[in-house]
């Protein structure tokens, strides 16, 4: 594991709810999770906000100006183009510049897929980078990868493979999952059930050795805690992710509405207020942060543009993970022919 201090850029212009929540949530971050963090975005607005906040809790932030951002209503390739100092695009040359390690953006989801693929590319022998949300199983403290939630609707056979390689490792590294086993989502546990793009993946998953593929996932399985990491396009993964947000809400909205009125009731809320923050942790999107890019060479973060400080927090700490792990050296290491397993080959590297 990395044991150096992490410097991580954060979109402070992105998202919906203004730069107040997202430095918030930085100054948080850099507070307790020993990173330094370069808030990129409008000085005069940023340093308005950081006045806000007690001085000793800002000794490690730094503004990095820019101009302008990617607003959600523009093309994203057409507006990461035409505003080359949007945040964005200045977070992405902080990353390419190796002033920073990681990315964070609440901001135009395309947007930061754009920026991070015109200023960083690809990492060599991966087609397409997938985004990789982390979800909730039926189980306490366990997770599920699923990838990609949203950046290639379209995808190829190969693509999914790779997607599952990808998984596999932030799965075992990041999540700490001995062995992670890897489900496809499909409409039936079959091996012939399902498209041609479900046939032939599962044919090239099951003969991939460095794949731990364990078969199939029907809808009802994704959140079961059967399997570790999900593959299925970008299509099928961001209704996935979408679906499992208003259910979590939902979840959250049907507790609060059936909890006891009057003074029995706030009795009962009093004792169950610690079962019901923890069932909050579970099911809350926000407490996962955000969703990862991978595939890129550098870890970047793609966060709902409704995120609060706490979510900005929690994504802030999952690149930190991501970066102290070094996902981004062992894919890198993988595609170039090594070992998923040997840290000491990933530092030779």
């Amino acid at each position: 594991m990395a044991s150096t201090r992490a410097k991580i850029a954060v979109d402070a212009m992105g998202g919906d709810r203004g730069p107040g929540v997202i430095v918030a949530g930085a100054i948080r971050a850099a507070a307790e999770l020993d990173i330094d963090v370069l808030l990129v975005g409008d000085s005069q607005i940023l340093e308005a906000e950081l006045a806000n906040h007690d001085g000793a809790n800002i000794q490690n932030i730094e503004i990095v100006p820019s101009e302008g951002v990617v607003s959600m209503d523009e093309g994203a390739l057409t507006g990461v183009r035409r505003k080359p100092k949007a945040s964005i695009n200045v977070a992405m040359k902080l990353v390419k510049e190796k002033r920073a390690q990681g990315v964070v953006s609440a901001g135009h989801s395309g947007a930061a897929m754009a920026a991070a693929s015109l200023s960083l590319g690809r990492i060599k022998g991966i087609d397409r980078p997938a985004i990789g949300a982390v979800f909730p199983t039926m189980y306490a403290n366990k997770s599920v990868i699923v990838l990609d939630v949203g950046a290639n609707v379209d995808c190829k056979p190969k693509y999914l493979e790779q997607f599952a390689l990808m998984g596999t490792i932030y799965s075992k590294y990041v999540l700490e999952v001995e062995e992670p086993k890897v489900g496809l989502v499909n409409i039936g546990e079959e091996a012939t059930k399902g498209n041609e793009l479900a046939k032939e993946t599962y044919k090239l998953l099951s003969k991939n050795s460095a794949i731990p593929f364990v078969g199939n996932a029907e809808g009802r399985d994704v959140l079961s805690g059967d399997f570790d990491v999900i593959v299925c396009d970008g299509f099928v993964g961001n209704v996935l992710l979408k679906f499992a947000e208003a259910v979590g809400e939902i979840m959250l909205q049907i507790v609060k509405e059936e909890l006891p009125f009057g003074v029995r009731g706030k009795v009962g809320s009093a004792v169950l207020k610690p079962n019901l923050r923890r069932i909050k942790q579970r099911i809350d999107h926000a407490e996962h942060g955000g969703a990862l890019l991978l595939g890129v060479p550098a870890v970047c973060i793609i966060s709902h543009g409704s995120s609060q400080a706490p979510s900005i927090f929690n994504a802030i700490r999952v690149a930190k993970e991501a970066i102290d792990h070094q996902i981004v050296d062992r894919i890198q290491h993988y595609q170039k022919g090594g070992s998923l397993d040997l840290v000491s080959e990933v530092k030779e590297s």
